[in-house]
């Protein structure tokens, strides 16, 4: 299977490897829009056969399918749409809804207990009955498994029951004001106890059994194969089936997608491919739907080593990040320029990095790098690393290079440098480099899940920084008392109004400490045939498959 290390899902404890995820753009220097690669999934002209099927083109894949395991974007869309959770987000919004719950939760005063009323009526694909036991049972084996995304789960909940047959109550450690938001993640959800056991890394990688829209037909590393569920409580899906082939290139996706061989294409094409689907799309027939992501870039800077000890230094580099000129040279315009580390999704989003540093303001730099004692004849040297499989972060990092050492001459100088992915993310935790490009995919639709993974530190100091927490794990190494204060305030309050001023907060943290500086955010496409219907990216960055038609 293809699997490209691009980046990581940092989490809200001490990072591990939690594996490896695909970048939304696959930049392709070599292969051109007309090239076609060889393989078996050589891009074919034979139409797709109208059997009320959908065929769909990815290059993403899946490594596993058991809820409590997978912690990739692709087996989540897969899970997403295999099986049910607590609540889900209305589609076309981001407005939270019961889905196997029946009503939003009652929470104590002490907002510790959630309660929740779940839906009579419901059938496992196996035909068990789902009921409060059974999804107790797969919130506990979410956590005990050891599963990559348990700590999602773990470091939240203190007992999960069934109170009644169509009753869970959830306690947690302390109050979390996101929580209901985190349970509609797509591991969150049910699985029957006679087909799966609790026990560490005991795992289904290859089988699936749940309550959603389809059935799992079949799974291989180039065929999946999703049937609709004739029993699903829920409105019926509007087709029979989905059939995934998995792609070895960007290049076989496009070809075979703009020949006629494919319903839908997602993920992942090159942005001369995307530029090409978009400019002939009146021609071919098909259908291009953009959308904004959740997906953020940015700059990692260590401060427990020079330059980037000064913070005088981080502001400087934050003022010569020319964002536009990014978008430009890596994507065609295909992103969209990101100033904070909140994405523009959230109201509570601000610009505050253009506010303060602008974009490739390097006289504002210079002066900067002059109160931080850096002069021609005391140059900064800086290192910029990244994942070696990154070919979009190769062209990000060398186009600043070239813009900083052309504006900045003699006064600043810029090395680039790749790593295996494996072996950079093990090295960043032990602040090994300066400044990593890096990016980060949400677990789940909130802001929280984009500050406390930046921000948070679980032990450290002033002096010592952190030396154990989010922020050591990411290699910023960030370490504020105040933060840490304003992080679990925000965790907490459950007053809206209160929390979004707390966000704003934070977000001047961002830029007064520039532990990170913030760099572009993805923007997501999706390619349909002539006459499919109902493909759409939702806010929160899921495919709902059920919604398309032909």
């Amino acid at each position: 299977m293809l699997v490209q290390f691009f980046g990581r899902r940092l989490g809200s404890r001490p990072l591990r490897a939690l594996g490896c995820y695909i970048s939304l753009f696959s930049l392709c220097l070599v292969l051109t829009v007309a090239c076609g690669g060889g393989g078996a999934d050589q891009g074919s002209s034979a139409p797709v056969e109208d059997n009320g099927r959908i065929t769909m083109g990815t290059t993403l894949s899946a490594r596993t399918l058991d809820p409590a395991d997978a912690y990739e974007i692709f087996p989540g869309i897969l899970l997403y749409n295999l099986g049910d959770r607590l609540y889900t987000y209305g589609p076309g919004t981001t407005n939270l809804e019961p889905q196997l719950a029946t009503e939003m939760p009652t929470i104590s005063e002490d907002g510790l207990t959630y309660t929740i009323p779940l839906r009579e009526g419901v059938t496992l694909h196996d035909g068990s009955a789902f009921n409060a036991e059974v999804m107790a049972f797969s919130i506990q084996r979410f956590m005990d498994n050891g599963g990559r995304p348990a700590f999602l789960l773990s470091e939240k909940i203190e007992t999960v029951e069934a109170t009644g047959d169509y009753e869970l109550t959830i306690t947690l450690k302390q109050p979390f004001a996101a929580f209901t938001s985190l349970l509609t993640f797509w591991g969150v959800t049910p699985v029957p106890s006679d087909t799966y056991t609790i026990g560490d890394a005991q795992f289904k990688p290859e089988e699936f059994i749940g309550s959603g829209p389809y059935k799992l037909a079949s799974f291989s590393s180039d065929v999946i194969k999703l049937d609709a569920n004739p029993d699903y409580w829920g409105a019926t899906p509007g087709n029979k089936g989905i059939d995934i082939q998995i792609f070895t290139s960007p290049a076989n996706l496009y070809n075979t997608f703009q020949s006629g061989g494919l319903d839908v294409a997602y993920q992942t094409l090159d942005p001369d491919q995307i530029a090409a689907l978009e400019r002939d799309s009146d021609k071919g027939g098909w259908t291009v739907i953009e959308a904004g992501s959740t997906v953020v870039n940015y700059m990692s800077l260590n401060q427990k080593i020079a330059p980037f000890d000064d913070v005088n230094v981080r502001k400087a580099v934050a003022a010569m990040m020319d964002r536009n000129l990014i978008n430009d040279r890596a994507f065609q315009g295909q992103a969209e320029p990101l100033y904070s580390l909140i994405p523009k999704s959230f109201e509570v989003y601000e610009p505050v990095f253009e506010k303060v540093y602008g974009d490739g303001d390097y006289g504002k730099a210079k002066d900067l790098l002059k109160q931080a004692g850096i002069t021609e004849a005391n140059p900064l040297e800086f290192e910029i690393w990244y994942p070696t499989s990154s070919t979009t972060r190769s062209v990000v990092a060398n186009t600043l290079k070239e813009a900083i050492e052309s504006n900045l001459p003699g006064l600043v100088s810029v090395q680039v440098n790749t790593a295996e992915a494996a072996t950079l993310w093990d090295n960043v935790e032990k602040g090994t480099y300066p400044s990593v490009l890096a990016n980060w995919y949400p677990d789940y639709f909130d802001p929280d899940n984009f500050v406390q993974p930046f921000l948070s530190c679980n032990e450290g100091s002033e002096d010592s920084l952190c030396e154990q927490g989010a922020t050591q794990g990411n290699g910023s190494f960030y370490y504020s008392a105040k933060t840490n204060d304003l992080l679990a305030k925000q965790s907490a309050e459950l007053d809206e109004s209160v929390r979004n001023g707390l966000f704003k907060d934070l977000q001047q943290v961002m830029v007064d400490d520039v532990p990170y500086i913030p760099l572009w955010q993805n923007k997501d496409y999706v390619f349909s045939a002539s006459g499919v219907g109902g493909v759409a990216i939702e806010p929160n960055q899921q495919f709902l498959l059920w919604q398309i038609n032909k």
